[in-house]
């Protein structure tokens, strides 16, 4: 990277916009879970869309090459530098405008998730995507990734609560896409080509999202099950029950739970005996007590058909949170014990536990020790399907250990019409397997790519490597 551009990034940018301090860096080039160190020779940290344009423009310029970050929360490596310079979207964070009769709020990319939702709440508007990370997850970030969380079943992928996005192209051209329409047949849709793209195909710097009436009622109980084919089986009845209100399923299985109340402080179980598997349900209703009336259908229909065994019904939020924390944590608790190769996979919700049961077979077989943590979104065919270590302390060589459990669990998602890549993302730790699994679709997403970013500068190592 010549001197040149370095000097012409920190005059367009202004003191506030850069930074080579090593330890303001340091922040910014290391993952949560501590599996990719990266390198950049400048931290970029633009405060409004005509900035970010200003260093892209320079960066094309130039032919350099360019890493989008968000709230650094990723699991699969996408926005981890490796040379490239890195601009992070920490000091965009405004809330641009809320428009409550239309149901919308138009933020900055790097405004946080869990911004959105306070800001949203307080107008007694929903805005229902929702993750562990919200905290410091940011809506670019999101964006960019096509985030899911615990409330796809009801309200679908970030792609669908998205009305426009604005967005700098590889060249610094500026794409204004910020409408708040529903409907809008001009041609082709294309918010949707940067929602998902990991940052390849330019920088989202602002979107326009969907809001949603604040539930009067948000009831959420916790029950102990004998499967996996359980919780498909009470998903079908609960989906009944509450009239199509039902906005989370999720499974836990018993190991996972005790790894929580092991390294999560403040949990408990709150049921009397242990259970082999767990479903921690939501509903939302417009009226106080339906919500109620709904779960408690749903469950007695359960027990008498023998798919639920034991089972809790929050009585008050302070309860229903306490209960969320029971699944929300897991993969910090998964962090606390040790190193697991980790899957985000989907499955069409029919085959979920047939691939839980051949998967967790083919993983025993072929890792000694293992210790499988699959649990995740029922409600949407979204499994984490995780190989651990039956012991704590579990370090980068139990990874290299688990790589050909992980083809066989890649070779089931196949088998059983799935993706590899469910609500993670791609980034570097997937690319390859895709490209293998999928060769057309890479194919087609290349030509997109040198389309509009024929310079290749845009976040070159992720979801389609530069050839």
């Amino acid at each position: 990277m010549t001197s040149d551009a370095i000097a012409a990034l920190k005059t367009a940018l202004g003191p506030k916009g850069w930074s080579e301090d090593p330890n303001d860096i340091a922040a910014h080039t290391r993952d949560w879970r501590g599996r990719w160190q990266g390198e950049t020779p400048i931290l970029l940290k633009p405060a409004n869309t005509e900035e970010v344009s200003q260093a892209v423009r320079i960066c094309a310029k130039a032919g350099i090459a360019i890493t989008p970050q968000g709230g650094n929360t990723g699991l699969v490596g996408g926005s981890i530098p490796r040379g490239e310079v890195l601009i992070s979207m920490s000091r965009m964070r405004s809330i641009r405008e809320i428009d409550t009769a239309n149901d919308s709020i138009t933020v900055d990319a790097g405004c946080i998730l869990e911004t959105v939702q306070e800001t949203a709440a307080e107008q007694n508007r929903l805005f229902p995507l929702s993750l562990g990370s919200q905290g410091s997850a940011s809506i670019g970030g999101l964006i960019s990734t096509n985030a899911g969380g615990v409330h796809v079943l009801r309200y679908g992928m970030m792609r669908d609560l998205i009305l426009g996005i604005e967005a700098v192209l590889p060249d610094g051209r500026i794409w204004n896409g910020l409408r708040g329409l529903r409907k809008d047949n001009s041609g082709y849709d294309l918010k949707q080509v940067f929602i998902g793209a990991e940052g390849t195909l330019g920088i989202v710097t602002a979107a326009t999202l969907k809001l949603f009436p604040k539930p009067a009622e948000m009831c959420v109980a916790f029950a102990g099950i004998p499967s996996p084919e359980a919780a498909v089986d009470l998903l079908g009845i609960a989906k009944q029950a509450s009239g199509g209100s039902l906005s989370a399923l999720e499974i836990v299985p018993r190991n996972a739970l005790e790894l929580v109340l092991a390294h999560i402080p403040g949990t408990r179980d709150p049921l009397e005996r242990p259970h082999p598997w767990y479903a921690l349900l939501e509903i939302g209703a417009g009226r106080i007590g339906e919500g109620r009336t709904a779960m408690e259908a749903a469950l007695g229909e359960g027990f008498e058909a023998g798919l639920v065994q034991d089972a809790v019904i929050a009585e008050n939020e302070t309860q229903a949170l306490a209960l969320w924390q029971l699944r929300e944590p897991i993969a910090e608790a998964e962090k606390a014990h040790g190193k697991a190769a980790k899957h985000d996979v989907s499955i069409p919700v029919s085959r979920i536990a047939a691939f839980i049961r051949e998967a967790t077979d083919a993983s025993e077989k072929l890792v000694d020790g293992a210790n499988v943590i699959a649990f995740g979104h029922v409600g949407d065919g979204n499994v984490h399907f995780n190989v651990a270590h039956r012991n704590e302390g579990a370090g980068d060589d139990f990874l290299k250990i688990c790589e050909p459990a992980t083809e066989a669990i890649y070779d089931l998602v196949q088998k059983y019409g799935g993706s590899i890549a469910a609500e993670h993302g791609v980034g570097t730790l997937k690319s390859g397997d895709l490209a293998q699994r999928r060769p057309l679709e890479v194919e087609l997403m290349k030509s997109i790519k040198a389309a509009l970013d024929p310079k290749g500068i845009m976040n070159p190592r992720v979801l389609i490597p530069v050839r």
